[in-house]
């Protein structure tokens, strides 16, 4: 502004210019900022009180009956990373033995038995009781048999068992008959010396086949990925590329650029309906083809649900309408399609000025990176930060059952006087200091927090790339009126004055988004219930806050720009940005979204382009690549993230598009609402827009 004279009519565009630098602001919601920075300091505190007191070690190894963890480097323990159980039976499911205790004795072994064997029988036999001992506590020299049951020093009995997650677990399986098996065998003398059948044992391991299955699935998916990982890294490379070839040509050709866009998106998805159509009739004469997909359940190998009739069916169904879709909003916003494309142009105009804003995401992704970081080493320190409790277990009426007790001098209690056969065995970890009472609620600070800071980070990603394009728009001469730095300069004036109105908008966020997580944690814990009227309720509220979320972020999206522009404390700029909006309802509803629309079809192109290569490339339809691609046991695992990982690339790079498009388009409606056209106060706009909605700046009167 100081370089140079700005013309008279260029007053109103020197004032916002004004307002634009950074000598024009005062801190805006300085309490709201004082708050933020104090939480954050709590949040400080919260971490290093987690890590000094948190043990991830006990979510990385099991716990025996002592405490102790299995496996675990630089203790005895680190040869026996495997817990074992002495009586299975007593265990409910496994996906029990995840996360709380059985009411039996553990103990960490090198590998799990995997043969048939009683202690009455192994006792008789030197070298099976010195295998056997394998699955003992210490102190058997000179014991009988029954002195050693007696004891709990070791099992009853042993069963051919099999590692899962690192908990030795019955080797259970199934003859073509449906016979349950363990070991090969039906049958089984139990820890009581009767003859048992194989599927007695299910009870205790019911739940295991299917996280077996589900883990089995896992590895295999583990394997395609590594398999497959730089072809996948190349997909994403070439997202990349097309995502920066696409923006470089919307600079340029941007009308051009998007109504080939959409010829391209229509032809993309009628393409899907024919091959769609192709497989769902050379299906028809083959067998099995024909089942419903109720029928068919579940299945682990997704490529079974290629050969049902039905699933292509569904395809065929879903494109075409989404197709009809497409082309009946085209037939009727073809006019505010063409004020769309002039913004569009306008946004390409104003990032070829700022072309450091498309590289700006990466910055906000390094920052939410840190913040999802820090919250999940923070909750993992948090949940393993109690104190090992033990309780008393024992298998007869006993009044001190399940009450605390201390291993050390259990067997001198007058616990152990009062019933013989209970034993002090590890139950959970917990704690009765202050810092353990108060856990769950520095939990949920560090949930709270987590969001607050998210959405401070996104805010402040926001308001900057609003300051940048903001200063396009308003500067009389472009490039000279601009500042030389856009991007950083709104960054610095966005955390140097508004920092209070980022915490603040971020804050209203984030209350509501801990509602919506707490309405889904309610919703889970009363699933088991029947109560119609509850779950109606629940559902009425979660679709409330599911809507006000939505409404919450479109408000503080327009305010972070009006405060980028004006300078205003968060309130009033969501005020004066509702009310704009409002004002100009039609256009918004039509242009603002038709803008988006254009630009989810730049996103579905992208996607739908790299998602087709890579399905003929990973699925060898195409022979040029048989011996080029990779053999994977699912080969719609690479696919489906080639597909994920080029939308978030191709959102990154439209995102900062759709903000340029926001930015401009408030700015267009401010321009409107200030400007008539006269010398004295001109249209701002290009002359593009000028000619699309029918109006121009007089001339200045000759002097």
């Amino acid at each position: 502004i100081t370089r140079r004279q700005t013309p008279p009519h260029g007053t109103v565009s020197k004032c916002i210019l004004i307002s634009l630098s950074l000598y024009s602001r005062g801190c805006t919601d300085i309490v709201c900022c004082i708050l933020f920075i104090i939480c954050i300091l709590g949040y400080v505190a919260v971490g290093i009180l987690a890590w000094s007191q948190g043990d991830p070690r006990k979510v990385i190894y099991p716990t025996d009956s002592r405490g102790q963890f299995c496996g675990q480097a630089g203790t005895p323990l680190e040869t026996k990373p495997l817990l074992f159980y002495f009586n299975i039976m007593k265990c409910a499911s496994p996906m029990v033995l995840l996360e709380f205790q059985c009411p039996t004795t553990q103990m960490c072994v090198e590998k799990c038995p995997d043969k048939f064997m009683t202690l009455l029988k192994a006792y008789s036999n030197k070298e099976d009781f010195k295998y056997y001992k394998n699955f003992c506590k210490e102190g058997l020299d000179g014991l009988t048999v029954t002195q050693i049951l007696r004891s709990g020093l070791c099992p009853a009995m042993l069963l051919p068992s099999k590692p899962f997650t690192r908990r030795c677990f019955p080797a259970l399986g199934q003859k073509k008959g449906g016979e349950i098996t363990v070991g090969n065998n039906s049958t089984f003398v139990d820890w009581d010396g009767n003859t048992r059948d194989a599927k007695d044992l299910v009870a205790g391991v019911k739940n295991a086949t299917v996280v077996i299955e589900a883990r089995q699935v896992a590895m295999k998916i583990f394997e395609d990925y590594t398999q497959s990982w730089y072809w996948i890294l190349i997909g994403l490379v070439i997202a990349m590329l097309i995502s920066l070839l696409f923006i470089v040509l919307l600079r340029f050709l941007a009308g051009i650029m998007v109504w080939v866009m959409i010829v391209m998106v229509i032809l993309v998805i009628g393409y899907g309906i024919f091959h769609c159509s192709m497989e769902y009739v050379s299906l028809k004469s083959e067998a099995g083809s024909n089942v419903t997909l109720k029928d068919l359940g579940f299945q682990t190998d997704f490529s079974v649900y290629l050969h049902i009739r039905q699933t292509w069916l569904a395809f065929i169904i879903i494109l075409a309408i989404v197709e009809v879709i497409i082309i009946l909003l085209l037939i009727f916003l073809r006019n505010r399609i063409l004020i769309a494309i002039a913004l569009i142009k306008e946004a390409s105009r104003a990032i070829g000025y700022v072309m450091s804003a498309l590289f700006y995401p990466l910055f906000t992704f390094a920052l939410l990176s840190i913040v999802i970081a820090y919250w999940a080493v923070t909750a993992v320190f948090l949940s393993t930060s109690n104190q090992p409790i033990y309780k008393v277990f024992n298998e007869t009426a006993c009044n001190h059952s399940r009450k605390i007790c201390e291993p050390a001098n259990f067997s001198t209690s007058s616990m152990k006087a009062e019933c013989s056969e209970s034993k002090c065995l590890f139950a959970f970890y917990g704690g009765e200091t202050v810092y353990h009472k108060y856990l769950i609620g520095l939990q949920f600070y560090n949930v709270f927090l987590f969001f607050w800071c998210a959405n401070f980070v996104t805010a402040l990603g926001q308001m900057t790339l609003a300051g940048a394009f903001a200063s396009y728009y308003w500067a009389f001469v472009k490039p000279d009126d601009m500042p030389a730095f856009p991007i950083f300069s709104s960054l610095g004036r966005s955390l140097r004055y508004h920092t209070g109105s980022l915490a603040f908008g971020s804050l209203i966020l984030s209350i509501i988004q801990i509602i919506r997580v707490l309405l889904e944690y309610i919703d889970h814990k009363l699933q088991g219930t029947q109560n119609k009227c509850t779950k109606f309720l629940l559902c009425c509220l979660k679709c409330c806050f599911w809507c006000l979320e939505k409404f919450i972020k479109f408000i503080n999206r327009n305010a972070y720009i009006m405060v980028a522009i004006y300078g205003k404390n968060f309130c009033t700029s969501a005020k004066d940005a509702f009310f704009l909006l409002m004002r100009n309802m039609i256009r918004v509803a039509v242009l603002d979204k038709v803008t988006d629309f254009l630009l989810f079809l730049g996103k579905l192109l992208i996607v739908g382009l790299v998602g087709i290569f890579a399905f003929f490339f990973f699925s060898g339809r195409v022979k040029a690549f048989e011996n080029t691609a990779p053999n994977l046991h699912y080969y719609w695992v690479p696919i489906l993230t080639v597909v994920v990982g080029s939308y978030l690339i191709a959102h990154g790079f439209f995102s900062v598009y759709a903000m340029c498009v926001d930015t401009l388009f408030l700015c267009f409606l401010e321009d409107l609402e200030r400007n008539d056209g006269s010398a004295e106060r001109p249209f701002l706009m290009s002359d593009r827009l000028l000619k699309v909605l029918n109006k121009k700046n007089k001339p200045e009167p000759a002097e």
